[in-house]
């Protein structure tokens, strides 16, 4: 593999999408939370962001160091199984994210730093002890999600502003990341995990995801009726709820591109959060 290969694996394994999109969780988190900005607080939001992005980004890359395995199976296409990175590089490089995480989490209020050092454990530990146990890995990934929200506020020390959102956020990833067990139920067989469709049947597993999303997609309008958003929050999130409700059909045929549409789902989500604060400040 060439140099430019290598980089490109690398950046791969984080999820510079996922990445991303947990930084504008954090980001999000401090937004709803304040209504008025001075440069400490600018400045906490940067570094609270730029802290998710590298952990999460650390922690995708991790799990595909312990993960290469059923990824030989699962995906053969991602960075370590096609050869692009080798496993000790991949354990490097997410270690020198981690780093980079850490040194910018003490730079935060204690309530931030607590939540990070919380975070940051079961992103390490996510694959070795909370993966293959059914239901509680995908629980564990729920809550690291919607804790960036949390995370978020609590750097601008407001950290209960951003609850509500943060349990929508929470539940929809829990049922995306059930269908994606599904996905990958034979790699999952083979390597010995138990995951919650394996443990319980495939069919099962995808009716307590459709659940979960069902209470997510009933909750959305949580935040309008308690008049954190307005009209414009429910004008994006009416169609985010429409894909994702989609998503969770299309699940049962395909739990591939179910969990694909439900993730552009989240991400319209996301940005009726983002419309919704705005309209508000506007």
């Amino acid at each position: 593999m060439t140099g430019v290969e290598r980089l490109r694996g690398l950046v791969e394994m984080t999820r510079p999408a996922n990445a991303v999109a947990a930084g504008t969780l954090a980001f999000l988190g401090a937004f709803v939370a304040l209504a008025e900005w001075s440069s400490a607080e600018t400045t906490a939001t940067a570094a609270a962001c730029a802290t998710t992005v590298l952990a999460t980004g650390a922690g995708m890359a991790i799990n595909d160091y312990f993960d290469r395995e059923i990824d030989r199976i699962n995906d053969p296409d991602r960075p370590i199984p096609r050869g692009a990175v080798s496993p000790r590089l991949a354990l490097w490089f997410s270690l020198a994210l981690f780093g980079g995480a850490v040194a910018l989490a003490v730079t935060l209020p204690p309530l931030a730093i607590a939540i990070a050092g919380v975070n940051l454990v079961a992103l390490v530990t996510y694959t070795k002890l909370f993966k293959g146990t059914p239901g509680l890995g995908n629980a564990l990934v729920s809550y690291l999600v919607g804790s960036a929200l949390v995370f978020g506020g609590a750097a601008v020390g407001a950290a209960t502003a951003s609850l509500v959102l943060a349990a929508l956020a929470a539940l929809s990833t829990f049922a995306r990341e059930v269908i994606k067990d599904v996905e990958d139920v034979a790699g999952d067989r083979e390597e010995g995990l138990t995951t919650l469709p394996i443990a319980i049947g495939e069919r099962r597993a995808l009716v307590v995801a459709v659940v979960a999303l069902g209470v997510a997609i009933l909750a959305s309008p949580v935040p309008y009726l308690r008049g954190t958003f307005g009209v414009a929050y429910l004008a994006v999130v009416v169609p985010a709820d429409a894909v994702m409700a989609y998503a969770a059909s299309r699940s049962f045929g395909d739990p591939t591109a179910g969990q694909s549409v439900l993730k552009y789902g989240m991400f319209l989500a996301v940005a009726a959060f983002i419309v919704g604060r705005v309209a508000v400040i506007a």
